[in-house]
């Protein structure tokens, strides 16, 4: 301890000295010529990208184009690449899958099922087949893909309703990775107005599964709909081959210089409100709307080509609801390069995501069909309409059925939107896990051991 005489010791020799009138100067001088140059650097030089309020680039949000004509998905929400596996049941595999594609006789085939409005449930399988995301191996599947062509199979006289609905509970009860996830990660293709509802009893199996359908409404009819924004997936319908092909196509467009109407509706009324308004309409004004009376049947009918040629003629195609909310019509106008005039409020259309259909297309409200909507078309300037044209022209391969080595087209489409759907988990209620990892099912039997047919809900 130290002496109280020590107070008055000096302070050791290491403290630093005290500040001078000099050392306070220089500091002042020191942060003045700082803020000048940090004013004068600022003034300079562009403010940093990252800083920005207005960014120089946005993240792509839409299906672009790059600078060699490829299309580039988005990479918000669906990642860099595609990474996929997808197991294709085989027909032969399952008891009464045979059924749901070529009838109970046997007698239907992929190729007549392949033609007209609901060819997709045969491409789809087929391009699935020589797909590189295909695998052979179920542990290691992502998604599973049933196959079947019922709606054809029905039209065809294969099976009615009631042999549609037992060969399908069949079938499922014979899946057991069906069975381990509640049928999550499955795949359906219901191609027509009615969707998933061709299954009478799909909300009680496969309301969890992915359904691809081109119809996202079924209000007129039925008292739900089966489609699922968050799990389905809306795909093109079947437009002829003939029309879809690189080169010489059936019929070619026409300069809209050429084109005798400003709009046409080519279909039947069917005793829809929006149809019939349009029929009258163009009495009321046969010289900017074409409706011919069409015969689907009889020696008046109207053929392909005669159709398409109707098609063409006109600069805006209207596309009403029908039975359902779709219509074929609305994908056949890209082709003959007619913009699509969509007239079905609760409609929703393929890849809706990625693809602004406000550049392509017209949405226009079914309450408001009249002499309104005329007057409206015709005062779009040709310009606008070549646009949307052009527009149109660069996408419509996302609603071609090509084969996958092509850069574009809609099962490129279906693929990155199947990955969005793709989980981890895989169990349902009816699968269970112990503490070595091991899957089981309420009798504790272990998942490899699960034998078919088993229970469904």
């Amino acid at each position: 301890m130290g002496s109280i005489g020590h107070k008055g010791r000096p302070l050791a020799s290491h403290q630093a000295p005290l500040c001078t009138r000099t050392h306070q100067i220089g500091s002042l001088l020191l942060v003045l010529t700082t803020f000048f140059l940090t004013r004068l650097l600022d003034r300079s030089s562009p403010p940093c990208p990252y800083l920005s309020a207005n960014p120089i680039s946005t993240p792509q949000s839409h299906v672009g184009l790059t600078p060699d004509g490829f299309l580039s998905w988005p990479e918000r929400g669906y990642g860099s690449h595609l990474s996929l596996k997808i197991y294709v049941y085989d027909e032969d595999e399952i008891d009464g899958l045979k059924l749901l594609m070529y009838g109970r006789d046997g007698r239907i085939t992929a190729e007549a099922c392949s033609k007209g409005q609901w060819g997709t449930q045969v491409k789809i399988h087929k391009l699935l087949l020589k797909s590189r995301y295909r695998t052979r191996k179920k542990e290691e599947a992502d998604l599973f893909f049933v196959p079947a062509y019922v709606k054809c199979v029905r039209m065809m006289g294969g099976l009615n309703d009631e042999e549609i609905n037992q060969t399908y509970v069949k079938v499922i009860s014979q899946m057991p990775y069906f069975r381990r996830s509640g049928g999550r990660d499955h795949i359906f293709v219901f191609p027509s107005g009615i969707g998933a509802h061709l299954f009478r009893s799909w909300a009680k199996y496969i309301n969890r599964s992915i359904i691809l359908t081109p119809e996202g409404d079924r209000t007129d009819k039925k008292d739900t709909s089966s489609f699922n924004t968050w799990k389905d997936i809306i795909i093109p319908g079947n437009v002829d081959d003939r029309m879809t092909k690189t080169g010489a196509t059936l019929v070619q467009p026409l300069p809209l210089s050429k084109r005798k109407y400003l709009a046409n509706y080519l279909g039947r009324a069917q005793g829809k409100v929006g149809r019939l308004k349009l029929i009258e309409l163009s009495k009321q004004f046969p010289d900017k709307l074409e409706s011919p009376d069409l015969k689907f049947s009889g020696p008046d009918k109207l053929g392909r080509i005669d159709y398409f040629e109707h098609l063409r003629n006109a600069k805006f195609c209207l596309a009403p609801r029908g039975e359902s909310s779709w219509s074929l019509r609305s994908y056949e106008s890209y082709f003959v390069e007619c913009v699509p005039v969509i007239l079905s409020d609760q409609v929703e259309l393929p890849f809706q995501n990625v693809i602004d259909y406000t550049q392509i297309s017209i949405k226009w409200p079914s309450t408001q069909i009249g002499p309104q909507l005329l007057d409206y078309l015709e005062s779009i300037p040709d310009e606008d309409i070549e646009r949307m044209i052009s527009r149109g022209r660069q996408l419509r391969c996302l609603l071609v059925y090509a084969p996958e080595v092509e850069s574009c087209s809609a099962l490129h489409g279906i693929m990155w939107e199947l990955q969005r759907k793709v989980r981890e988990f895989h169990q349902s209620a009816e699968t269970f896990w112990l503490h070595n990892g091991s899957i089981v099912n309420r009798n504790l039997i272990e998942f490899s051991n699960w034998k078919p047919p088993m229970l469904l809900p």
